[in-house]
């Protein structure tokens, strides 16, 4: 039964056909059409496979626009200083004093891009090629500020992002811009630095970069370890800056009960949903006293920012603070890259353990210390709260010394030698003088030491590697009282342990 019905269906379609047989020839000549065209297609492919160079023009830019449009151009030119734009958040009051510490680090005659942005015009406002374009903050009266023991130029402060998009908005070098970075008037950035890190992402995309407080108690219970820290400085993408401005004074609003100005732009950066990327370079600073400890001992990874330079001793001691920092621009100018990079390694013969902060400082201390311990930093300084309680701090921390005997021997860097233009770093330390006591160990006193020499090939290309400490190999001394160390990338076995063999 199904076979009888299956031969009447042929006959009722050839009959069909035989009936319109003008449509027939039309599919006919389609189907061939079809056919011939994939063959043609088919022969041309296997001919490109065979010889390359015969590529048409034609044929090759629809593969290029997939290409490009699956994702980013890999092609677009590196992110650069000219891509990057300053909002410098100032008083009037303190301009006149805090200006220096903006020279120290700003690149004049257009290399860098920027604005400080004042409450209102000072007295001696005339341009100066040295110093960023000022700038008048927007008025913010309308806002309503409702923190007791604050004051509301926190209102004005945060929007400095948005004061920041509207002046380039419209303009030339808008164009231009890639990233938004605040920071305050006793903010010192090194700015080679601060390219680095943000090369590092997308501009196109949403991206909110900088880092919490050092201080424990800061950001659990006041701010947040979400929050990027605005004295310490972040950096924003141009695109998330732009959205940020549409919505912020509305965000304001909705805040009134909140302190500064940082965590206002956390709280329209949780509303926009956009987290924290932590970049541990960028540094408040929330502690009082010497930052030796935590400069010597710097994170394995480029130096940003530094803040609260009016509030920590100056860097380098018995030194103006701003001549201090020039003094550290030094070393920056030499090898930003590795300013402040920690080496470690050991003097067999004296049984000294030596750390290298380079740029910044050389420590020698009495007997074998391990690395593990040696990257820890000492307590110079007490907490924000000045409670000396390092509970207080988010890092680990250890003593100065564990004894009289192993309190270390600083020495700072007093200047570079040799020519600015050649690979090679020489850079001298002279030694600290302090008090210190007397030790009945019978192992040499590094205080015999005077100066150090350290030589070290500059390494701007090492944040594009997997991180890891450079390591520091001893020099025979020429002059009693010298000491020479050479700092080089560690070899691939090579590891920073104390043997006395």
């Amino acid at each position: 039964m199904a076979e009888s019905i299956h031969k009447d269906q042929k006959t009722v379609s050839f009959d069909k056909c035989i009936s319109s047989s003008s449509r027939c020839s039309f599919m006919a000549i389609v189907i061939f059409l079809i056919f011939l065209s994939y063959f043609l297609y088919s022969f041309s492919f296997i001919s490109v496979l065979k010889s390359p160079s015969k590529v048409s023009n034609s044929l090759l830019v629809p593969v290029m626009q997939v290409q490009l449009g699956s994702g980013q151009n890999h092609t677009e030119d590196k992110t650069e200083l000219n891509h990057i734009v300053f909002g410098i958040a100032a008083f009037s009051k303190l301009w006149k004093h805090r200006r220096e510490y903006v020279k120290t680090w700003w690149k004049p005659n257009g290399e860098m891009k920027g604005a400080v942005w004042l409450d209102k015009p000072t007295v001696n406002d005339s341009l100066s090629s040295a110093l960023p374009e000022i700038r008048i903050s927007s008025d913010t009266s309308s806002f309503k500020y409702r923190y007791r023991r604050g004051h509301r130029s926190a209102i004005r402060i945060t929007r400095i992002v948005s004061d920041t998009v509207r002046m380039l908005k419209g303009t030339e070098s808008e164009r231009n811009v890639r990233w938004i970075v605040m920071g305050d008037d006793d903010t010192v950035f090194f700015p080679e630095n601060l390219v680095r890190v943000l090369r590092k992402y997308d501009h196109k995309q949403f991206y909110y970069i900088g880092a919490p407080s050092e201080s424990h108690l800061q950001n659990l219970q006041q701010f947040s370890y979400g929050m990027a820290y605005g004295g310490g400085g972040f950096a924003i993408s141009y695109p998330l800056a732009k959205a940020l401005e549409k919505m912020q004074d509305r965000c304001i609003e909705s805040y009134a009960d909140l302190y500064g100005s940082d965590d206002r732009i956390h709280a329209c950066m949780a509303e926009l949903g956009v987290p924290l990327t932590r970049e541990v370079g960028f540094h408040q600073f929330d502690v009082y006293g010497n930052l030796l400890g935590l400069l010597s001992v710097h994170p394995q990874a480029p130096i940003v920012s530094i803040h609260h330079l009016d509030v920590v001793e100056p860097i380098f001691p018995k030194m103006d603070r701003v001549k201090a920092v020039e003094r550290l621009m030094i070393s920056a100018k030499l090898d930003s890259a590795s300013l402040v990079q920690q080496s470690i390694c050991y003097d067999r013969t004296h049984q000294w353990t030596m750390s290298i902060s380079w740029g910044y400082t050389v420590q020698i201390t009495r007997t074998y210390m391990p690395a593990r311990m040696m990257e820890v930093p000492t307590r110079t300084f007490s907490d924000w709260h000045k409670r000396h309680d390092f509970n207080n701090l988010a890092f680990n921390t250890r003593p100065i010394t564990y004894t009289d005997c192993q309190r270390p021997r600083v020495f700072y860097m007093s200047r570079t030698l040799g020519d600015s233009s050649s690979s090679t770093t020489i850079t001298e330390y002279l030694r600290h003088n302090e008090l210190n006591p007397q030790c009945e160990w019978g192992i040499p006193d590094p205080s015999d030491i005077n100066r150090i020499f350290v030589h070290k090939e500059s390494n701007p290309d090492r944040w594009n590697k997997a991180p890891r400490r450079d390591c520091c190999r001893l020099l025979p001394a020429t002059k009693k009282g010298t000491m020479m160390i050479k700092v080089a990338p560690c070899e691939n076995d090579e590891i920073a342990a104390y043997s006395d063999k």
